[in-house]
């Protein structure tokens, strides 16, 4: 059987050890991507050795996630050392981006392909979701702390993701839970918000995810199912090539798109390369069942693009002088600021 290509949806996994069923949906043709929650994890040994049958469930191509951000959104905590959340980086800037590599290189060396990092939504004050997941709650300084994380994310191996397009800070409410609106122009979010997304895509930037939001001046859709905001703004306007990641289609905000197959559908059309399903197994498989299979060599490459190119195994990365010396000032700003 000639092996898969990396297909188009992103799914999860229920506990520790994989079931027939998960490798059955890990080895369908549309399976792309598996995203790893703090559910999957008890300690590097085990982590790894799922990771590995993970593989070896699927004849071909597959991805592996993780959100590894720090703060609060930190999946695999025992045995990684402890992030703070992206706003401490402010008063230790110098750190960013050894923070970056720290997080990478560690996250890399249990063969995870990448963690759905740098945010660059910049913080407006109200918004409990993202708040000190932010950089900053200036435009240029958030911009500027998110490319110093990134570039040692690269500087380990690994691809970032730019999340949540056009920017989630400044709604109050939770996209998990409702379907956030943010009323304000088109004019009042390029001066803010878009500015990390406009740096880091000129930097190179290789993933992005939209946010689960509607800017009811710019669209009546969600972000994520906006072919205004995919196509026209971030692929036209801001010269976006890399990949894009949908947030999770079983979040409350985007509910409103229809069921799961409309929703997938939707993003699908609007410009998703990779549609997320998780915390609903049955969503999942209908999701994969149901949608077409097909073949699309401009997404496979930019997919390809996220796949980690690992430097170190654990063993090697804890013996090394800059593992030592970074995990312990990052230690130290998290006992700090944290």
């Amino acid at each position: 059987m000639r092996p898969h290509p990396i297909g188009p949806v992103m799914i999860d996994l229920a506990g520790h050890e994989l079931s027939s069923l998960d490798q059955e949906k890990i080895n369908h043709p549309n399976t792309g991507a598996l995203i790893l929650f703090a559910r999957n994890y008890d300690n590097p040994e085990q982590i790894q050795a799922l990771i590995k049958a993970i593989r070896a469930a699927r004849n071909g191509d597959i991805l592996i996630a993780v959100d590894q951000e720090g703060g609060r959104v930190q999946r695999f905590q025992n045995g990684f050392t402890r992030l703070p959340p992206a706003a401490c980086y402010a008063h230790q800037p110098e750190l960013a981006e050894a923070a970056g590599w720290l997080m990478a290189a560690e996250v890399l060396a249990v063969d995870v392909d990448f963690s759905f990092a740098p945010v660059l939504d910049v913080d407006s004050g109200v918004s409990s979701i993202i708040g000190n997941r932010s950089f900053a709650m200036d435009c240029d300084q958030a911009a500027q702390l998110a490319a110093a994380f990134r570039r040692g994310m690269r500087e380990a191996g690994m691809a970032a993701t730019g999340k949540h397009f056009p920017g989630h800070g400044a709604v109050a409410l939770d996209s998990h839970l409702t379907l956030p609106v943010d009323s304000r122009s088109l004019e009042e979010i390029r001066a803010r918000d878009l500015l990390p997304f406009q740096r880091l895509i000129a930097q190179g930037l290789e993933a992005v995810m939209p946010a689960h939001v509607v800017y009811p001046q710019v669209d009546d859709l969600p972000a994520g199912f906006s072919t205004i905001w995919l196509q026209r703004i971030l692929r036209g306007e801001l010269g976006f090539d890399g990949a894009i990641f949908s947030d999770d289609l079983s979040m409350e905000g985007a509910a409103g798109a229809g069921d799961f197959m409309d929703r997938a559908r939707l993003a699908q059309q609007a410009g998703c390369d990779m549609l997320l399903v998780c915390n609903n197994p049955e969503a999942a498989e209908q999701v994969l069942d149901k949608l077409p299979i097909t073949r699309c060599s401009e997404r496979e490459r930019r997919l390809q693009a996220m796949r980690g190119r690992r430097q170190f195994d654990r063993k090697q990365l804890f013996k090394s002088d800059k593992w030592r010396q970074v995990s312990a000032q990052i230690k130290q700003l998290s006992e700090t600021h944290a």
